[in-house]
């Protein structure tokens, strides 16, 4: 059978190339070490890296989510904890007013309690990144607006936020809500009451009316309590989802390695081996296209 020279000489030229490209990916692989740059080098592989990059994404949004979640809740603790500060010290205030037996005593308790009520309302209109804290999801406005009379003092609070909660998504089953339930929101708004109240009693002397405040204050320093103990609970929520999501990208990071990453050694040996090939088919090539009709005519 007679083959065309031509025929021979693209053959060799087509190896040549092939080996070529061969030392070139492996050349790649080796300085980046990843074993896929483009899906025809494993397409099965390079696939399955695909969904695997996609869910990566998804859990580094959900840790976003979990960053913002924790902050809040964070700030928001940080806020009632403060309330209940106000609320321990309006307690002891009233005990105290209730038993003196001085009109100047407890006029000095009521000019405490006045800064008190300012603290209090202070913390309530609390801001965190630019958000109300305890307005429930109307964060663009103040939630606590106050009432004074002609000499500064605060008469009356009135809270002008919603009983919303935002939710954050940690998972695709799951979210949480890291600020205060409404029934929080409008308790503070009573417990400043009830410290108008005091102050008032107290100003005017009358103990019995002092004593009458006490079960009110002592009802909304639980009701803080409790919305305390449910932040601390939505913070561990938070960080357990932040540690599965740890776990989960880590696992992410593990398979995509595997399907992506080259076994250097194995490259370099590899790489070695087809160099060698090349030589010698360089070296074949070089022989068979130098011979020509003449060599056989001689």
């Amino acid at each position: 059978m007679r083959i065309a020279s031509n025929t021979v000489t693209d053959t060799i030229l087509n190896q040549l190339q092939q080996g070529s490209i061969n030392q070139s990916n492996l050349q790649t692989q080796i300085s980046t070490g990843l074993r896929i740059s483009q899906p025809s080098d494993d397409p099965s592989a390079y696939g399955r890296v695909l969904i695997y990059q996609t869910s990566q994404r998804e859990v580094a949004q959900y840790a976003k989510n979990a960053a913002t979640a924790l902050a809040v809740s964070q700030a928001t603790y940080a806020g009632l904890q403060s309330v209940n500060a106000v609320a321990d010290r309006a307690g002891e205030l009233a005990v105290l007013g209730a038993s003196t037996l001085g009109a100047t005593s407890m006029q000095s308790y009521a000019v405490e309690v006045n800064q008190l009520i300012e603290q209090a309302v202070q913390i309530g209109n609390t801001k965190y990144n630019n958000n109300y804290l305890f307005a429930g999801t109307a964060v663009d406005s103040p939630p606590f607006t106050a009432t004074r009379d002609a000499d500064g003092r605060i008469t009356g609070v009135t809270y002008g936020g919603n009983s919303s909660q935002t939710s954050i998504p940690l998972s695709a089953g799951s979210q949480v809500s890291p600020s205060t339930t409404g029934a929080t929101n409008t308790g503070i708004e009573t417990f400043i009451t009830q410290l108008i109240a005091l102050r008032d009693a107290l100003n005017s002397g009358d103990t019995s009316a002092v004593n009458a405040t006490q079960a009110g204050l002592t009802d909304s320093g639980n009701l803080i309590i409790s919305a305390i103990a449910e932040t601390g609970g939505v913070q561990t929520r938070i960080e357990a989802a932040q540690s599965d999501l740890q776990s989960r990208s880590a696992t992410l990071d593990t398979l995509i390695s595997n399907e992506d990453s080259t076994d250097i050694t194995t490259a370099v040996v590899k790489l070695s081996q087809a160099q060698t090939a090349y030589q010698a088919a360089l070296a074949s090539a070089s022989q068979v296209m130098n011979t020509s009709l003449l060599d056989y005519l001689q």
